[in-house]
């Protein structure tokens, strides 16, 4: 990456680094000059879906003992099935040639990053004792759109040791409603008073 391109993206305050990062600029700069950006997202997008649930792409992807042969015949097939584009189809053979598909979800995470930064929109990543429905979902979109006074992009992850409430992450904020905070800092003010 230039240091022309490092600095309007440090002056834009999103911040890219380590391996995921470079290869992840790479990715985006290469769809925008192609102007094919939303096609690839939509790509990564789909690539992404296909790590999280597909056992045999996961230990393809990380297992390291592997060969490289084999690891390129399977991206290869998977690339072909997926019908993905030229540009993601180089993208992956430079990735597994260069054996990196253990970082491919760190990779797919930044791209993502850039593209939502790209778009005007925030990420935020929310954690609940419970899975939301969609109705809640969107009242959470809602309202964390309102605070911030843009899109947010929410990833949603369950944590039963919460109890009930929620954590939300938006860049460098945390808002912890947690009952497992609630119930700890009451425990940390009875000992105070005790």
């Amino acid at each position: 990456m230039s240091s022309e391109k490092a600095g309007n993206m440090a002056s834009e305050k999103i911040t890219l680094s380590g391996l995921a990062g470079r290869y992840a600029v790479a990715l985006f700069e290469l769809a925008v000059e192609q102007k094919r950006l939303d096609s690839v997202a939509d790509e990564v997008s789909a690539l992404a879906t296909l790590l999280k649930e597909c056992e045999e792409l996961k230990v393809i992807t990380t297992s390291p003992i592997i060969s490289r042969a084999n690891q390129a015949a399977a991206m290869a097939k998977m690339v072909e099935v997926a019908g993905f584009s030229k540009i993601v189809e180089n993208f992956i053979g430079v990735v597994t040639a260069n054996r990196r598909l253990d970082q491919l979800a760190n990779i797919i995470h930044e791209f993502g990053r850039m593209l939502s930064h790209h778009r005007g929109e925030v990420n935020a990543s929310v954690t609940t004792a419970y899975k939301l429905d969609k109705k809640q979902l969107d009242a959470l979109s809602a309202k964390l759109k309102s605070m911030v006074g843009s899109d947010v992009n929410m990833e949603t992850e369950v944590d039963e040791e919460l109890l009930g409430g929620m954590i939300v992450r938006v860049g460098s904020r945390m808002i912890d409603s947690s009952l497992k905070t609630k119930l700890a800092n009451l425990e940390a003010t009875m000992k105070e008073v005790g």
